[in-house]
């Protein structure tokens, strides 16, 4: 990812970058309880660097770029409601926020005239396939040829289809959401923008007990109990795969939702015997993914590790 992002220009760091007093943003609505800035300063420090990492409650695209263009301005994260309306702004797009159709993160390089441009990404994919790796080194291998599940068609779920087809390599994608309608959408959008990706929509239990289970599962939905038909239908058909007793075995369930960190999803995997990966780690891995991008310089494994434990006494697990 670092290597790639230099196709973007050069960098805009100097030997003492890290000891000046830059700025890293997050953009986003209703972001005064947001964990990043607690996970980033700890990243920061970690790499002896002195920058910090502040909120930006706005969705406004213009305010966005005048903070985003303050020369003390380094990188910036985004978050809903403006991964996709920030987009227009940037000066470029990597593949991968071209492809899921959604940025949160920006990160700047240099032209060869040595202005500044503003390049946005989405790490979100990062943080899912890094989660799934580190929780279960040999992953890439037991998942191999199986099918894949997300719950859910918003934008993370976005992240997780492009994750799981392009690193994972399942055969097929199962998809399950409370409308479909959503999903029809969703497919429709991630067909043309990922070429040869599979997905199938399951709109039956019956349909989901006729399917072999699949090897991952990433739910991408706020956690609260289903009332409406959709959701109820939705959350059975979850229950089939997580209760099943296919031949292929248990596989690993990841919860992008990290409020709370042990969700409805996560206990019932936990139940069944599945691998259960939380949410809250999804979150500091891809802020690591982020300050790999601004300072340019891989991770500090020991803040990372804070990090980690800061989220999991957070969650109070």
């Amino acid at each position: 990812m670092l290597d790639q992002s230099y196709a973007y220009g050069r960098s805009p760091l100097t030997p003492d970058s890290k000891s000046k007093r830059l700025r890293t943003y997050l953009f986003g609505g209703r972001i005064s309880h947001s964990h990043s800035p607690a996970i980033n300063s700890r990243l920061f420090a970690s790499a002896g660097a002195s920058w910090t990492y502040e909120l930006c409650e706005t969705t406004d695209p213009q305010r966005f770029l005048d903070v985003l263009h303050q020369p003390d301005c380094i990188g910036a994260s985004v978050t809903m409601p403006n991964k996709v309306t920030f987009m227009a702004a940037l000066d470029d797009l990597t593949e991968e926020a071209r492809a899921i159709g959604a940025v949160n993160t920006v990160f700047i390089r240099l032209d060869k005239q040595g202005r500044r441009r503003y390049i946005g990404t989405n790490t979100d994919c990062v943080g899912i396939r890094e989660t799934l790796l580190h929780n279960s080194p040999a992953i890439l291998d037991s998942a191999y040829g199986r099918a894949a599940l997300v719950i859910g068609a918003g934008g993370a779920a976005r992240s997780a289809l492009f994750a799981l087809w392009t690193w994972f390599q399942p055969c097929e994608i199962y998809l399950t959401n409370r409308l479909k309608s959503e999903a029809d959408d969703l497919i429709g959008g991630i067909q043309k923008s990922i070429p040869g990706i599979k997905v199938r929509y399951l709109d039956s239990v019956a349909e989901a007990q006729r399917l072999p289970a699949p090897g991952i599962v990433i739910g991408t939905v706020p956690d609260h109990e289903p009332r409406e038909a959709g959701e109820l239908l939705s959350w059975k058909i979850c229950e089939v795969f997580l209760r099943s007793r296919d031949g292929g075995g248990k596989g690993a369930v990841l919860d992008m939702c990290y409020q709370p960190a042990r969700t409805r999803l996560i206990k019932l995997a936990e139940q069944c015997g599945w691998a259960i990966m939380l949410g809250t780690e999804v979150l500091v891995r891809v802020g690591v993914a982020q300050q790999t991008l601004w300072l340019e310089r891989g991770p500090d494994s020991c803040g990372v590790r804070q990090a980690l434990r800061f989220m999991q006494r957070t969650s109070r697990l």
